[in-house]
């Protein structure tokens, strides 16, 4: 699903308003875009916290990334891009920084996944009915040269059961879905089980 730019600029900050008051974009970080309806795209701007945005922080690239009104779109711009391509019915992205995301990628030292079965949670996802799924979440090491990640991220995310999710080690979070609401329900939905599978680690451990 696509979007005039006007109203994905309105949508997109107040997106970042919510994420930033559920901890999930400190500092500057995070970046989110939204499929627009001339085949463009409306990204946030480099380096602006997100929980203050304003339709200014919001600019338009093609789909190379190459601006299309004043402003410097995120680095991580090419690895939105390369959402858009692989699954073209991707209407929007996000990207997160929550402590508990980042938290996991770095305690599953060495694991390309994490997995998660039996939650009730699992039904936020589109397709998915039951509790009585598996779903996979990738996990890749970052990088600073976004293809690398993309190349290293991309089969994963077409294997049976993949989310429309994954986690970059030491980073964040990348949700996306047919349109913005889809696209924060996934995010929202996997930062929860992220949360409850931490959480549940500790209570075992503190059985133990």
């Amino acid at each position: 699903m696509s979007m005039a730019f006007g109203d994905a600029a309105f949508a997109l900050v107040e997106i970042g308003r919510r994420l930033d008051a559920r901890g999930w974009a400190p500092a500057t970080s995070g970046n989110y875009s939204a499929r627009l309806d001339d085949g463009s795209f409306a990204v946030t701007v480099s380096g602006k916290h997100k929980g203050r945005l304003t339709a200014a922080d919001i600019m338009r690239v093609d789909a190379d990334g190459n601006p299309l009104t004043p402003g410097k779109p995120s680095a991580e711009t090419e690895l939105h891009l390369a959402i858009y391509r692989a699954f073209p019915a991707t209407g929007a992205v996000l990207h997160g920084h929550s402590p508990q995301a980042v938290g996991m990628s770095r305690a599953a030292t060495g694991a390309n996944e994490w997995v998660f079965r039996g939650h009730e949670m699992l039904k936020a996802f589109p397709g998915t009915t039951t509790h009585e799924a598996e779903l996979r979440l990738p996990i890749v090491d970052n990088s600073q040269d976004m293809a690398v990640i993309d190349a290293a991220v991309s089969p994963a995310l077409i294997q049976p059961g993949a989310m429309p999710a994954y986690l970059i080690r030491s980073h964040g979070l990348y949700a996306w879905g047919k349109d913005l609401d889809e696209a924060e329900r996934v995010l929202e939905a996997t930062e929860w089980l992220i949360a409850a599978e931490l959480a549940e680690a500790g209570f075992r451990k503190g059985m133990a």
